[in-house]
């Protein structure tokens, strides 16, 4: 990649001070917004309670997060390199401030998801500008792989965090105080960033690509709509199938427009790429089996087995805690062992953990059982999150590395985003299955068994389980009890066949990716970005980078990196 700052003086280098406060930013921005995205899923109990939701009305709340992160993770890509990414992550935690207030005093479950998906939005802004911000300041690829690590670490603080803050205050009826901290975290985000952080440099880049944005959104959302309505629905409701034909439809469509456009929002070339391409499927694979374990976890616990919020707090940090206690290992690992030992190494552990969560009981009723699966999982993704973005970026040309993190990292949200659709699809159907079958065997009252029927019915398998004992409907709800956590043992399983699957895939189909790097590789080419009074004069006529991972602007062609002995690079 060349740039084209012939017109401007070199840009003078950061302080070594002045690159740690800006690494510091970005690694609070993504804790906070990662903080906001797993509070639905560390409440989903206390939502049941309080506004006496159905199951779809629970997954609504952490979907309407994920829509907008995925939806518009490319177009904040472009955002961040026309404006500066340092204004996105400002810009970003002021919405997301605003999202966690109207969360905090929502009285219905309608208002919820509208505050989600403004989280979401705000989150979505964050995600990119913070890790664009990252790799724009570090010099090497030793330094820039432990700021990966670092950063990949606080997203799995931020969701430790969640459920521990939010158990406790839901423990104590307060649960919207835990909003109430994402609102002051991210005003203070937003002024920390704009006061101390460097900006990057205002880069020309391409125009949005509008057509391919909106068939985009609205193909995901009508997707989402259907997986998670259909399970309580019915699949041959109009709305369910509709909303799904259309949605592929509208999926087409995008990538019609895409092949079409000067300027997609998707550079659909990168596919032709094999490795890329298995990369791809690895990345929303492998994330949909952890999210997916992890919001089996929180819906046993929480919707299903009403325990104290505290316990699901206790699971999420052996879910998380490893990631970020990992994080020198890993980082020391990225520069020293070829990442695809790494991801498949992790997604092997991730599956084991996986399958330990399926063989869990029916009768298991405290935390106990659950904390060996969740900390195996937890180590599984330790090893996962950071060299997955590593792969894809060095499967292609390093001049598309920046399009290359961006697909990656959106592929990898949509697998967040798919897995409480799916995972609970699954135990919500097989559920409903069972009920309906012991319903009609059971020795039962009529009068008792018709009322149980009817709350099935009106309510699906979470209202019945949740009917107290003593009242009408309650000597069903242990038919529920069951029906729901078989329901979610099997979800446990198709996660842990998922992980399998995707780290098969790595092993087998991603022979030829690059080995480590030495640290010099960036040394020589990289000049740091100047301070943000500075940029708006020098930075106006650089190349972008189309996303996440950006190299740094020089004056001079930067080198293409000697292949290793099992490298491939595709030279298009």
């Amino acid at each position: 990649m060349t740039s084209s700052l012939h017109h401007s003086p070199p840009a003078p280098s950061l302080s070594p001070a002045k690159i740690r406060i800006t690494l510091t930013v970005t690694w609070l921005t993504v804790l906070v917004a990662q903080l906001a995205n797993a509070l639905p899923g560390a409440l989903s109990g206390t939502f049941q309670s309080t506004f006496h939701t159905n199951g779809s009305e629970i997954i609504w709340i952490a979907s309407a997060f994920m829509v907008p992160v995925v939806v518009f993770e490319l177009s904040f890509g472009l955002l961040g390199d026309r404006f500066g990414h340092r204004r996105l992550i400002s810009i970003g935690a002021l919405t997301l401030a605003l999202g966690s207030l109207l969360c905090t005093l929502a009285p219905t479950v309608q208002l919820m998801w509208v505050g989600s998906a403004i989280n979401g939005l705000g989150a979505g802004a964050m995600y990119p500008a913070s890790l664009a911000l990252l790799a724009v300041v570090t010099p090497t690829l030793k330094k820039r792989a432990a700021a990966i690590a670092a950063w990949s670490g606080c997203l799995s603080v931020g969701a430790v965090i969640a459920p521990v803050v939010a158990g406790g205050l839901a423990s104590a009826g307060m649960w919207q105080l835990s909003y109430g901290m994402v609102v002051v975290l991210g005003v203070a985000i937003a002024t920390f960033s704009r006061l101390a952080a460097a900006e990057s440099p205002r880069l020309q880049v391409r125009s949005v690509d509008w057509g391919g944005q909106i068939s985009l959104a609205l193909g995901l959302t009508l997707i989402l709509f259907a997986l998670i309505q259909g399970p309580e629905s019915g699949w041959a409701t109009p709305s369910v199938w509709i909303a799904l034909l259309v949605g592929i439809i509208s999926l087409g469509v995008f990538i019609v427009i895409q092949r079409r456009v000067s300027d997609p929002l998707l550079r659909l070339e990168l596919f032709r790429n094999p490795a890329f391409s298995v990369a791809s499927i690895v990345a929303v694979v492998g994330m949909f089996a952890f999210l997916g374990a992890c919001y089996c976890f929180s819906m046993l616990l929480g919707a299903v087995q009403h325990q104290d919020p505290i316990n699901i707090g206790i699971v999420f940090v052996m879910l998380q805690g490893p990631a970020f206690v990992l994080i020198p290992v890993v980082s020391a690992l990225m520069t020293r062992v070829p990442d695809r030992y790494l991801l498949s190494a992790g997604l092997f552990i991730l599956a084991l953990g996986a399958y330990l969560g399926s063989l869990i009981g029916t009768d298991a009723t405290t935390v106990g059982p659950y904390l060996l699966p969740a900390f195996v999982i937890g180590v599984g993704f330790a090893f996962t999150l950071s060299p997955v973005t590593a792969i894809a970026i060095n499967t292609v040309p390093r001049k598309l590395a920046g399009m290359a993190s961006a697909t990656t990292n959106l592929l990898r949200d949509l697998g967040f985003a798919l897995a409480p659709a799916l995972v609970s699809g699954i135990a919500v159907s097989l559920a409903a299955s069972h009920i309906g079958t012991s319903l009609a065997a059971t020795g039962m009252e009529p009068e008792l068994k018709e009322q149980a029927e009817g709350i099935f019915h009106a309510g699906g398998p979470y209202a019945l389980n949740s009917v107290p004992p003593g009242t009408p409907g309650g000597e069903a709800a242990p038919i529920a009890l069951e029906g729901l956590s078989n329901g979610f043992s099997t979800s446990f399983l198709v996660c842990a066949i998922a992980a399998a699957a995707a780290a098969f895939l790595v092993l087998v189909f991603l022979r030829h990716t690059p080995e480590p790097m030495p640290e010099t590789e960036l040394d020589s080419d990289a000049e740091m970005i100047p301070d943000a009074e500075r940029v708006e004069a020098s930075g106006a006529d650089a190349q972008p980078t189309d996303g996440r991972l950006i190299t740094a602007v020089t004056t001079e062609p930067i080198r293409e990196p000697k292949p290793g002995p099992r490298e491939s690079i595709d030279k298009e």
